[in-house]
């Protein structure tokens, strides 16, 4: 099943937290946070388990797989949040990014299939 996916389960798990963390005190950020950098860091060691190795010549990107699918789930809970907020400039705005961001996380899978561009820390 497409949902089954390994990505798709932890990015819809980093989205919960964000949410959470807009709605929660500042002081209960630091355990969200921990819950956040573990996902990223086990959707990193998923990612380099499943890349052959990078060309010598290929330029690095500046932030990992988990770091973007973690700011794709920081930007699909703005934009969720957005549709209840009163201000339509920042409901455009909110879901804008979104599409922006998804369309950069297209052309990076892309140029790391294509040999184009690597991921940091992978060798």
């Amino acid at each position: 099943m497409p949902n089954d996916h390994p990505l798709l389960h932890t990015a819809r798990t980093l989205t919960i937290l964000h949410e959470r963390r807009l709605s929660e005190d500042c002081c209960a950020h630091e355990e969200t946070d921990r819950q956040r950098t573990d996902l990223v860091h086990s959707i990193d060691t998923w990612i380099d388990k499943q890349l052959p190795p990078s060309h010598g010549a290929a330029s690095v990107h500046t932030e990992t797989v988990g770091e973007v699918i973690d700011r794709l789930a920081q930007c699909t809970a703005a934009a969720y949040a957005a549709l209840l907020s009163a201000c339509e400039w920042d409901l455009w705005d909110a879901w804008e990014r979104l599409a922006e961001l998804a369309v950069g996380y297209e052309d990076l899978a892309t140029d790391v299939r294509s040999g184009r561009r690597r991921l940091p820390g992978c060798h």
